[in-house]
């Protein structure tokens, strides 16, 4: 009996797992085979290709940037998006759906869009320099200096800002109200509360939103490019610009050894999340 549901389970899931397979499972062991193989005839040459991506400037510059930009957006909109979803969700129905719409419409803008905005906003002759200018204050060449990192990192906390207290919302209506009328009766603050009530409860939550916010940092590369083309200021010279850039050049083994690296690396950081969320749990 356990064998016969066994196989209905696995012709379940077959087509599901099929389609796993052929559209991610064997792709991604060829692009593994490719990073060890010359692209041009395809000898096994070993390391060779590691060898060469670590010792390119340009990927050793994009790898930096991209964990930097990582390792800054990420901590700032969890937090930032934890903040404001406490403080909505302590608001009346009305005023909470609108302010959820609010923060969710730059998801809803198209990217081309986007890039027009911040090209308004952020080049030499941008709205902000007027604006500095008129205060008597120093104007910044934003997208070519230091502060375009700044810029990537406003981009991207101001695109995926209402998509994480959406979801930080959905976790803080799972949390019983009585729970905190119990804390009042006690004589708990509002910071107490917040330590001892929110945010252990919404450690459930926590995993799933890091890891969609590290995904979709990977997708801030779309405005960057728009806005400062294949080759932006180095500040902004991420992972996705360097293999948009091979791929032109078809340098298929170089991308086939950083898609390898790339991959590992996310990997890596996903289950290092998970870790310290069960620690934590």
């Amino acid at each position: 009996m356990k064998r016969k549901y066994a196989i209905k389970g696995f012709l379940f899931i077959l087509p599901s797992f099929t389609g796993i397979c052929l559209f991610w499972l064997i792709p991604y062991g060829d692009v593994i085979r490719r990073s060890f193989c010359e692209s041009v005839n395809g000898t096994f040459i070993g390391l060779r290709n590691y060898q060469m991506i670590f010792s390119n400037k340009a990927f050793l510059l994009a790898g930096k940037n991209t964990l930097r930009f990582l390792a800054t957006s990420i901590p700032l909109l969890v937090i930032l998006s934890l903040i404001l979803a406490v403080l909505l969700n302590g608001l009346r129905k009305n005023a909470k759906q609108l302010l959820k719409t609010a923060f969710l419409l730059p998801m809803a803008i198209p990217v081309a869009s986007v890039a027009i905005l911040w090209k308004i906003l952020f080049n030499g002759q941008g709205i902000l320099n007027h604006i500095l200018e008129l205060l008597s204050l120093k104007t910044v060449d934003w997208l070519n200096t230091k502060a375009s990192f700044g810029v990537l990192v406003i981009s991207y906390i101001w695109r995926n800002l209402g998509y994480d207290i959406v979801l930080w919302l959905a976790g803080l209506s799972t949390i019983p109200e009585t729970f905190y009328e119990a804390a009042k009766v006690d004589g708990a603050d509002a910071w107490k509360c917040f330590s001892q009530i929110t945010v252990p409860n919404l450690l459930p939550s926590f995993f799933t939103i890091a890891v969609l916010s590290l995904l979709n940092g990977f997708k801030v590369f779309r405005e960057a490019y728009l806005v400062a083309g294949d080759y932006p200021q180095e500040n902004m010279y991420l992972l996705q610009h360097l293999f948009n850039n091979w791929y032109r050049d078809l340098a298929m083994d170089k991308m086939a050894a950083a898609a390898v690296v790339t991959g590992i690396s996310i990997m890596i950081l996903v289950l290092l999340l998970q870790k310290a969320w069960e620690r934590e749990d």
